[in-house]
């Protein structure tokens, strides 16, 4: 009787030792949208700043509240650089708002010495880059 339950602990710890656990995690890729800016594109929305849309269907409530959007635009002075939103550019700012579709960005003066910021004459380039993040209670 103790040489079978010696060999059926034996067994159970055996096998028992020999299980291993897996842990499979996928991770949710992040998403990245190039936009063409063309000149005629900015619109003076009042006299102190230039504004214009870039239409993003995949900006929804999950993004607004849970993820985190980063903006790049080409640099007006040389389109082989980028810059990360808000910055400013001489004397202009350049910054962004985000709403359900649509992400907005701005040139203002930084300074105010003249009521309206430098018109892009340019185009440019926009990347938007939608990051996932799981939100925790």
């Amino acid at each position: 009787m103790k040489k079978l339950l010696l060999l059926i602990l034996c067994t159970t710890t055996l096998g028992l030792v020999s299980c291993k656990k897996e842990t499979i995690v996928q991770e949710t890729q992040n998403r990245t949208f190039i936009y063409t800016i063309q000149p005629n594109s900015w619109t003076l929305t009042n006299q102190f700043t230039y504004s214009t849309i870039l239409d993003i269907p995949e900006v929804d409530n999950i993004t607004l509240d849970d993820e985190g959007v980063l903006v790049y635009v080409t640099n007006p002075g040389d389109n082989s650089k980028q810059k990360q939103l808000p910055f400013v550019f001489d004397v202009d700012a350049y910054s962004y708002e985000i709403s359900n579709g649509k992400i907005r960005v701005d040139i203002q003066s930084s300074d105010f010495q003249e009521a309206a910021p430098n018109k892009p004459t340019a185009v440019m380039t926009a990347k938007v880059i939608i990051i996932p993040s799981r939100y925790v209670q």
